[in-house]
């Protein structure tokens, strides 16, 4: 895996084998990158269930200001750190999800865009309706958010 623009391009990303994470697929990413563009420049973003932080990495590397990481997987983490050694204004968070979103409202931490991925982790079960109702009740959203949600076809 590797960063594909920005000023991180080429960067190498190790992570792709963590144990219950499924990495986001290149063209996935270069069609995501190419929606958003526009939004990346000074941008704060939320990766959700981070595994690597391909995605949060990627916005960093297309200017975003900063970039907060969130998994519950001690692997995860351990490769995330690796991952953004080298790289400012990184916020990782080992916790369960819905502890970090409560920790982000009382922070009164709002962000541009959010990328969430379903974890293949146990007991990781979690709807889109709960995702939205954390985030709506929490206010993490900005005003103009974007959010990203990527699913198995399977789902």
């Amino acid at each position: 895996m590797r960063v594909i623009s920005g000023k991180y391009k080429g960067k190498k990303l190790d992570g792709f084998n963590i144990d219950g994470t499924r990495p986001t697929m290149d063209r996935v990413k270069e069609s995501l990158f190419g929606m958003i563009q526009g939004y990346l420049k000074d941008s704060v973003s939320l990766d959700l269930f981070a595994g690597s932080g391909a995605l949060g990495i990627e916005a960093l590397s297309e200017y975003g200001m900063k970039c907060y990481f969130v998994d519950a997987n001690i692997e995860a983490i351990k490769v995330l750190k690796k991952n953004t050694a080298s790289i400012e204004n990184v916020y990782i968070y080992h916790s369960d999800f819905r502890e970090a979103l409560l920790n982000f409202s009382k922070q009164k931490i709002k962000f541009n865009i959010i990328f969430f991925r379903k974890c293949n982790r146990n007991p990781c079960r979690i709807s889109l309706f709960s995702f939205k109702c954390i985030s709506v009740t929490r206010m993490i959203f900005d005003s103009l958010a974007i959010s990203f949600v990527e699913f198995p076809i399977s789902q």
